[in-house]
């Protein structure tokens, strides 16, 4: 299945394959970045979510449709793995991650990347925490809601974010706990709506296109300097 992505990559494709990622969250931006990693040759996924496939989630989560509303969404997205991989080990904690247990999920797994699809802060906090501590490579989303231009997404270091809220916080975080590696996220530049809303709005594309970034994040990390040996 991966003969298109060999021609790319050649054997780089090996280092793909032995790779094992931790996806924490599998909703509008883990559902794609799970996916384009599959799609990429990644046959170690650890996914960790404990929400359910809810009917507002079919306007932006690929994993959902009508006919799995209800259904874990670890349990969903093991099915979608298998089906595209069935070689893909699949690691899959019905889990709600808080910061006394997310420390768990590495005393049990040998992780290589982090990606931070979440929406709980004190994960992100705990995850930023443990990746800069133990050497493990993250990249963690900031929001996605509340935007429209995929375009603006970019992949940078935390201390580089504005726009953003979430990104806000976590500054300070990295601030205070004297933090001095990079902290890299995918965070928009778009200002976003400025009315009040109790309930975020959100599209199909911007999460989705989030999601790939982590994913290429990833992918180009292990890759690395392919194109300088590349005969084209």
């Amino acid at each position: 299945m991966l003969e298109r992505l060999e021609l790319l990559i050649g054997d780089k494709i090996n280092d793909v394959k032995t790779k094992t990622i931790l996806i924490v969250g599998v909703g509008g931006v883990g559902g794609y970045a799970l996916e384009a990693l599959v799609r990429s040759g990644i046959s170690n996924i650890i996914i960790v979510d404990n929400d359910k496939v809810d009917i507002t989630n079919l306007n932006r989560q690929i994993i959902s449709l009508r006919s799995n509303i209800g259904e874990y969404k670890v349990d969903v997205a093991e099915k979608r793995i298998k089906d595209i991989n069935p070689d893909c080990k699949v690691t899959k904690y019905n889990l709600f991650l808080n910061k006394d247990n997310t420390y768990d999920l590495f005393k049990d797994n040998k992780i290589d990347y982090i990606v931070d699809a979440c929406d709980t802060m004190e994960v992100k906090k705990e995850l930023i925490r443990i990746a800069t501590t133990s050497g493990i490579k993250l990249i963690s989303s900031m929001g996605t809601g509340n935007k429209l231009d995929p375009s603006k997404l970019q992949i940078m270091d935390l201390r580089k974010t504005s726009y953003d809220p979430i990104a806000k916080i976590l500054r300070k975080y990295v601030k205070d706990m004297h933090i001095n590696k990079k902290v890299m996220v995918v965070c928009s530049t778009e200002a976003g709506v400025k009315e009040k809303i109790t309930t975020i709005p959100s599209n199909s594309f911007v999460p989705a296109t989030a999601g790939l970034l982590c994913a290429s994040y990833i992918i180009n990390d292990i890759v690395g300097d392919v194109w300088k040996n590349s005969i084209y």
